[in-house]
């Protein structure tokens, strides 16, 4: 008989939970071993609060593993990733040992830090520390306010909580102390978070910078704190327990452990935070946990057989849910209703015709009329929720007739994220982690360099929040550079799978909304205008969808703008005109939407073998892939200054006059 079927068969009680713990840290190490890279300390040191949670407590159905009313359970601390691909390997969830025995490797579905949407069961994607904290967040927010809207004194739809495994570096992290002041002030009881306060870092003893007392700082937040014994089984079962009893505040579990437990030569110290332990390590390890030594991946059938029953109870769990959720849509047609459209994420075509439609020749901030837009999105689409980091009268975001989701409002829909523009990206992507509803978040773009590591995430992980930053150029005025965005027009279209629009009129930024609304598969941002914008005249609705067109005019010339510059290149052309020039203006208000066209389209739109020219309030990075070579691009190359915007326009040459004599000077 294999070692598979032998080591550990008689095993009982505490001698069957001690080695189903080691299978987890086994597993790990063999991984990590295998790849030749990876962090063996979390796996070795958090695996008995792992066990205890996923064994006891946590509700998840593998069979089913999108199940809306699961536990969600969020490695903040992703570099520990080799614990969560154990847990879900063993707890049966399709992750094959083979995946297992991949790690790190080209295909695999187990990659050096958690992916969603690659491997079943990773609820988010986690790595950059802090990050799953702020993700954990947004899901509590999701779950709060659907079990508001949904559930009835007969039936609870919406019932799950929100787990945490974070470490010390995540508590480093500003966007974790964001995110967790916002938990504590909403008061979002069904978040439960275990710290693995291990006291290493890769440098060595966290006292080296990082001395804060956990307890006193989490009760300031409005946190309810333990403090445990990381390894005492049942001491994690207890703390669960009262956690699970605390309705009124998030709960923090402190868990003193050992890092690279079980390990005679590293545990404890930070040459087992990111390195193999060694072939030779791994013997003695094997040795003091009591495993055979020249076993490899080894997954004992007593252990198998008591992860199983995670399955076995969330499968029966979920079927009951099931069987709950018929009876509650028969009983409840107009909630059932609403339960559909908001998982459903459909732009319904009522919200299309009622978009604001503007007269030509008027004046209007596109932050302002993009606020109507949002509007009449929020009325057709019932899980659209968000707010601002305090700035929703500069932003035009807080639609009153929702009201302001807080501890004693779930079922609002305004968020107030406060000054926390880190946390607000991070719990847009729970949210949209979560599902159940969409989520935008609206700040002024210099801000966006906050936001920058959960935008990167998202679009990375193919999520769908709205970002709508207003405030969008130098020609906020007199704030001055350092509230005047230059480069993040460039910054953020770099990022692969965000989709940028920068409207030109009032107009554009009703069906720019739309645009995003559509937008399911990556996130969206929305760059508006602080001052106001004429109403263009012919400015059209199709031609934002596909992210550019031309405007006005035929010539040789093509003058390409967004945003607030396409009136200037417009005026441009008519001085050009009175001197022989004939040009065409394209409004590009977005370059992803515009690449997303067949060829021809963009040929015919920018002119084939013309002379191009961009115009736009920012940095010429990027430009160049239109324009090629010889284009002129009018621009900025420095940072702004502090003046109305008037004086600014005119001391920057983005005037039509000051384009049209450049462009002409360009021509000769």
């Amino acid at each position: 008989m294999s070692a598979t079927e032998t080591f550990g068969q008689n095993a009982t009680g505490e001698q069957l939970d001690e080695l189903c713990v080691n299978t987890l840290r086994t597993l790990a190490i063999d991984a990590i071993q295998k790849a030749n890279c990876g962090h063996p300390g979390l796996p070795m040191g958090a695996a008995d609060f792992a066990y205890v949670l996923w064994t006891q407590f946590l509700k998840v159905d593998p069979a089913t593993p999108d199940w809306p009313d699961r536990d969600r359970f969020v490695l903040s601390a992703g570099h520990g990733s080799m614990l969560l691909y154990s847990l879900l390997h063993l707890a049966g969830f399709d992750l094959s040992l083979d995946e297992i025995k991949n790690f790190r490797q080209l295909g695999s579905r187990t990659p050096g830090h958690p992916e969603f949407g690659l491997t079943p069961g990773v609820e988010s994607t986690t790595g950059p520390l802090g990050q799953g904290i702020g993700n954990a967040i947004g899901m509590a927010i999701a779950e709060a306010w659907l079990a508001a809207n949904m559930n009835t004194p007969a039936a609870d739809i919406v019932d799950h909580r929100t787990y945490v495994l974070c470490g010390d570096g995540d508590l480093m992290e500003g966007v974790a102390a964001e995110a967790v002041s916002l938990a504590g002030h909403l008061r979002l009881g069904k978040l439960i978070m275990f710290y693995d306060d291990n006291h290493i870092s890769i440098e060595g003893d966290t006292d080296l910078a990082y001395t804060d007392d956990a307890e006193q700082r989490f009760a300031g937040y409005n946190w309810h704190v333990q403090r445990i014994d990381g390894h005492d089984r049942a001491a994690i079962a207890e703390a669960l327990r009262a956690a699970q009893d605390e309705s009124d505040r998030p709960s923090l579990i402190i868990g003193r452990t050992t890092i690279g437990f079980g390990s005679p030569n590293k545990a404890g110290t930070s040459g087992v935070h990111g390195s193999p332990l060694g072939a030779d390590e791994i013997i003695l390890t094997k040795k003091n946990l009591g495993w055979p030594e020249d076993e490899h991946f080894l997954v004992p059938d007593a252990a198998r057989e008591r992860f199983s029953a995670i399955g076995h109870r969330g499968g029966e769990l979920q079927s009951a849910w099931t069987e709950r959720l018929a009876a509650w849509k028969a009983a409840t047609p107009d909630k059932a209703e609403l339960w559909d459209r908001c998982h459903s994420g459909d732009v319904p075509e009522e919200l299309i015709a009622e978009l604001p439609v503007h007269e030509t020749g008027g004046s209007m901030a596109t932050r302002k009329s993009a606020g109507a837009a949002l509007e009449v999105a929020m009325r057709h689409m019932p899980g659209l929720i968000g707010g601002s980091a305090d700035l929703a009268p500069s932003t035009n975001t807080y639609v009153k007739a929702y009201g302001s989701f807080s501890a004693e409002s779930r079922g609002a829909r305004n968020l107030h994220f406060g000054i926390r523009e880190h946390a607000m990206g991070a719990a847009l992507n729970g949210m949209s982690y979560h599902g159940g509803v969409r989520g935008f978040g609206a700040t002024f773009l210099v801000f966006s360099d906050y936001m920058r590591p959960s935008i990167r995430l998202a679009a990375l992980s193919g999520l769908n929040p709205i970002y709508v930053f207003t405030h969008d150029s130098i020609f906020l005025g007199e704030d001055g550079p350092t509230h005047q965005s230059v480069e993040h027009f460039a910054a953020l279209r770099t990022i692969p799978n965000l989709t940028v629009i920068r409207p030109a009129d009032a107009n554009e930024s009703s069906w720019a909304w739309a645009a995003a609304l559509r937008n399911t598969s990556g996130p969206t941002a929305l760059c508006l205008t602080r001052q106001g914008l004429p109403v263009l005249d012919g400015s059209k609705s199709e031609g934002l969808l596909k992210g550019g067109y031309v405007l006005a005019g035929e010539g040789d010339v093509t003058l390409i703008a967004t945003g607030s510059e396409v009136h200037v290149a417009l005026e441009a052309r008519e001085l050009l005109a009175a001197k022989g020039v004939a040009a065409r203006v394209v409004s590009m208000p977005s370059w992803e939407l515009f690449d997303l066209q067949d060829e021809s389209y963009r040929a015919e739109a920018l002119g084939e073998g013309g002379r191009r020219v961009a115009i736009e309030a920012g940095v010429r990075q990027g430009w160049d892939r239109y324009l090629g070579d010889g284009g002129l691009f009018i621009g900025l190359d420095g940072f702004g200054e502090s003046a109305p915007a008037e004086d600014l326009a005119r001391h920057f040459g983005l005037t039509g006059e000051a384009a049209a004599e450049r462009i002409a000077d360009w021509l000769k």
